[in-house]
């Protein structure tokens, strides 16, 4: 199988150079050098895999990210970001980019991300793909929605993680600390407070009232925890 990658980057050289080694590694790449080309790319074709400067001319990364996941909550994301802009990582990360690379990078580090991110995608687990309900809202984790007074939300790649993990854990609680390792990877550009966005995200498509949740409920210092039944 012949994974497809957009690659969108700015730079001419690095451009292609990127593109030569994942052709080199057996990937089909599609290149694109601005914002404007990146967005008419990304709205007309379907790939594996996205690898996206935050950096461009016309509309930035950040911003094609966030257009990509209000239609795709599913193709892999790889950032790439300058060295320092910490705040750009940060917000990557909860638009739902998957990853990130710091510039300059070494051409095996990102080629190591890159395989690491396919491999995932590549391998299927059933017992990950889940669907249930929460009182009258249906969740399908595999197509990254939820449905609710027949309206259908979709969930970003990490919002989806968050949800599994409550899911597999349902009824104890979950620290914050297990959100950041096993959604985030232990990222040291995230926190409690990109947690706590992403948790209430959710409760805003889950919750009838997101201010007073029934599903997903606050333990006090520790996290969160999913209860399929409302507690009185």
């Amino acid at each position: 199988m012949s994974f497809r990658i957009a690659l969108v980057e700015d730079d001419r050289t690095l451009r292609t150079g990127l593109a030569d080694a994942l052709a080199s590694d057996g990937y089909t790449v599609v290149a694109a050098a601005d914002g404007h080309e990146a967005r008419a790319l990304l709205r007309g074709q379907r790939f594996d895999l996205v690898v996206l400067d935050v950096m461009l001319p016309g509309p930035s990364g950040l911003e094609l990210l966030r257009e990509l996941r209000a239609r795709d909550g599913d193709t892999p994301v790889l950032l790439l970001t300058a060295r320092g802009d910490e705040g750009d990582k940060v917000l990557g990360l909860e638009l739902g980019a998957d990853d990130y690379v710091t510039k300059p990078f070494s051409l095996r580090e990102l080629l190591a991300r890159v395989k690491a991110m396919l491999r995932r995608r590549e391998r299927p687990d059933a017992a990950l793909v889940e669907q249930f309900v929460l009182g009258a809202v249906r969740i399908d984790l595999a197509a990254f929605t939820v449905v609710r007074d027949g309206q259908t939300h979709a969930l970003s790649p990490k919002e989806a993680a968050m949800l599994r993990l409550l899911r597999q854990r349902q009824g104890r609680a979950v620290p914050r600390s297990e959100f950041l390792q096993q959604v985030w990877g232990g990222s040291a550009f995230v926190g409690d407070r990109t947690i706590d966005t992403h948790m209430l995200n959710l409760r805003q498509k889950v919750e009838v009232d997101h201010k007073q949740p029934r599903f997903l409920l606050t333990v006090h210092g520790v996290g969160y925890r999913l209860v399929e039944e409302p507690e009185a």
